[in-house]
């Protein structure tokens, strides 16, 4: 159904079987895909590619133009992929030149008033919690959970299955299967409880574990770190996402917060 009250450009691209509710603005060059429910008061505009079975709450705004001051008018866009949920007041902003894009994934859930600033990518069944706030150009992978209220600096990067406590102010990339928090944030163990509703097996995690002992337990610096877990450990999907992060961090990783042990954390 597609209220009468909502506004529709006639060239906007509406796939089968769309909800639009009443108030609704969608602007000219928008594709939407099949299935998908635009709330009440939601506004999309020019760019926005949003996938099917997407939600779109009340007041949300998929791609207005970036707040960006080198951004010049140029043809970008903010893609949502399928079932995905925008909650209330969520924005997503437009791609400037740097990426042309910004992307939040496939079954993402975006709580209540989070705000995805200009070309950041947001990957597949990654959660924001209510009022997370992403700067320009950051990435998370999949399977992140951003937990109310964190703040994420420009340019970092979020690895796959990591947990971030509410409130965080994220000022350093955070490498895969971490649990982060504190103030500055730092390391405070593996999400083992993700990783084990994701199934990953105990002698995955103990190898994961074992990996962040090296990193972050036994007093070596990042490259000391690295090349004794090369030296030391065969290569496998997870040791080598984990090492590949890290080596292409151009901002460093957060920091050491445990106390003792990894084991004393979980």
């Amino acid at each position: 159904m597609i209220s009468s009250q909502a506004y529709i450009h006639p060239d906007a691209k509406i796939g089968k079987d769309v909800k639009i509710e009443p108030f609704a603005y969608i602007a000219q060059d928008v594709v939407i895909g099949d299935g998908t429910w635009i709330g009440p008061n939601a506004t999309i505009m020019d760019g926005a590619r949003i996938g099917s079975n997407c939600k779109i709450f009340p007041g949300a705004v998929v791609a207005a133009i970036p707040q960006d001051l080198k951004f010049k008018g140029e043809v970008t866009t903010a893609e949502i992929g399928d079932n995905t949920v925008l909650r209330e007041c969520v924005t997503v902003n437009r791609g400037t030149a740097s990426r042309g894009t910004t992307r939040v994934g496939t079954n993402c859930l975006l709580m209540a008033y989070v705000h995805v600033a200009h070309d950041s990518i947001v990957g597949n069944y990654v959660i924001l919690g209510n009022a997370v706030q992403l700067a320009g150009e950051v990435e998370i992978e999949d399977f992140a959970i951003l937990s109310g209220g964190c703040l994420v600096h420009q340019f970092e990067r979020i690895g796959s299955h990591v947990m971030i406590q509410g409130g965080s102010k994220v000022n350093k990339d955070v490498p895969p299967f971490a649990m982060a928090g504190r103030d500055p944030l730092s390391f405070v163990g593996l999400n083992v409880v993700g990783l084990r509703r994701r199934q990953f097996n105990p002698e995955k995690v103990a190898e994961i574990q074992q990996i962040y002992r090296i990193i972050y337990g036994i007093g070596l610096n990042v490259s000391q770190a690295v090349a004794e877990i090369e030296g030391t450990m065969p290569s496998t999907p997870e040791r080598d996402l984990i090492l590949d992060f890290i080596k292409s961090s151009s901002r460093g990783i957060i920091r050491s917060g445990l106390s003792k042990s990894i084991e004393d954390n979980e």
